[in-house]
């Protein structure tokens, strides 16, 4: 890997994303060698993929250069690697690149989408959890619309215009309401000669309310919203199977669809290597101790979505999302130089600053910890933060003008097929992703 060999203890971190980054920015200029590996080189904003998908954002303006975040820090060195595989008797890990030993361990290698061990649905359906999976999406919706127009066959063309999204939770609520948005101010005027009344938006949910982190409040209003812009929503419906055409569910409920997006679930990404008990089965998370150590090792730290921290306030582990992730990454830097001074490390407690959700133009929900609010005003506050919370002033700048652009002209500019999806071979290019 070319790292040189230094006197100073060496940090070795898996991922850059919303964990790992906290983590390495509170390990900067000290006496350490951190070394961060990730697969992409650089980091991804994931709350506003769907956005990507829906083509009111460019991929560029949600990502940030991970070199360029580190590029004055000594003793700092990214290398563009997968890992596949922890030796904790060694103390090293393998890479695509090669190998590298540690002093420190920390995984924060994120979440990956759990499909429950189907194999048709992992196969068929669409997935967004990255940059490319977003890309795929965008020429999928337009190409269907494309290919709506030439069909003659009206069954035909109403599968193609039917979109099913699988997972009542918030990335698909913001989907179904960006969908809905495009059926109605932007479809219409690039399809003139299609009818888009035939567009249906569905939202399968397989409880008996969507967004089941939030209030009751927050989520039947965003049910409200989302019924208001024309999104059929199915509760207490499970999809069971899908072979590319038809939708599967434990109801009488079937759906023609060639677009069917999973947002159903997530699972840790972990990484071959360790013992079988230091892994959550189901979840694929890591089982952590209060100091995000996997245990017994002591040198071996996992946080964010791939970590399980049990507590009787969250028996199943902090949520999969950023602030338990930010929050982890930064209280554990400080650790891990509180235990090279002789000092004590101090326990992991989370700070929940809230939730929210956007359903549309003027249209959100917002859980703080004191107050619950929906509409407008929850829509600006949700703007707010993710502006806030993105990488680099540049990506700030160019989010805010696209929403502007976006809001006034009631457009949404980067509606286009730059990678095409089904002119390749459909589901091979997808797992290569």
């Amino acid at each position: 890997m070319n790292i040189p060999q230094t006197s100073f203890p060496r940090v070795v971190i898996i991922g850059g994303g919303f964990a790992g980054l906290a983590a390495a920015k509170g390990l900067e200029n000290e006496e350490l060698q951190v070394v961060l590996l990730d697969k992409h080189n650089y980091h991804t904003f994931q709350p506003l993929l769907y956005q990507v998908a829906t083509g009111g954002l460019e991929p560029d303006s949600i990502a940030f250069p991970l070199r360029k975040r580190f590029n004055d820090i000594e003793n700092f060195y990214f290398r563009l690697a997968e890992v596949t595989n922890i030796n904790a008797e060694r103390k090293e890990v393998s890479t695509s690149i090669g190998s590298l030993s540690y002093d420190y361990l920390i995984i924060a290698t994120g979440s990956t989408t759990n499909f429950f061990g189907n194999t048709n649905i992992e196969k068929y359906t669409m997935e967004m959890k990255s940059i490319p999976q977003s890309l795929n999406i965008r020429s999928l919706i337009l190409e269907n619309f494309e290919e709506a127009l030439l069909t003659s066959d009206l069954e035909e063309r109403k599968k193609l215009m039917n979109f099913v999204i699988v997972g009542g939770g918030p990335t698909g609520v913001e989907l179904a309401g960006a969908l809905a948005e495009m059926k109605k101010e932007i479809l219409p005027k690039d399809y003139p000669d299609l009818d888009i009344r035939l567009m249906k938006i569905n939202l399968i949910q397989s409880s008996e309310s969507i967004l089941k982190g939030m209030s009751e409040k927050a989520s039947e209003k965003a049910e409200d919203f989302l019924i208001k812009l024309g999104v059929d929503v199915w509760k207490n419906l499970r999809v069971l199977d899908y072979d590319g055409e038809t939708v599967s569910t434990n109801g009488e409920d079937h759906f023609k669809s060639s677009t069917v997006i999973w947002a159903a679930g997530v699972k840790g990404e972990s990484i071959n290597g360790l013992e079988a008990e230091c892994i959550v089965e189901r979840a694929a998370r890591y089982k952590v101790d209060g100091y995000n150590r996997v245990s017994p090792h002591e040198n071996i730290f996992a946080i964010g979505d791939v970590a399980c921290m049990n507590s009787e306030k969250y028996p199943y582990g902090h949520p999969m999302m950023a602030q338990p992730a930010i929050q982890q990454g930064r209280l554990l830097a400080k650790n891990i130089l509180a235990e090279l001074k002789g000092k004590n490390m101090k326990p992991f407690i989370y700070n929940d600053k809230g939730s929210m959700a956007t359903i549309g133009r003027n249209k959100a929900v917002v859980d703080l910890p004191k107050w619950k609010f929906q509409g407008v005003f929850a829509w600006f506050v949700w703007m707010f933060v993710h502006l806030f919370s993105l990488i680099g002033f540049r990506n700030k700048a160019v989010v805010f003008l696209n929403w502007v652009y976006n809001y006034i002209r009631f457009d949404r500019e980067t509606r286009l097929i730059i990678r095409p999806y089904k002119n390749k071979n459909e589901y091979s290019f997808k797992n290569e992703i």
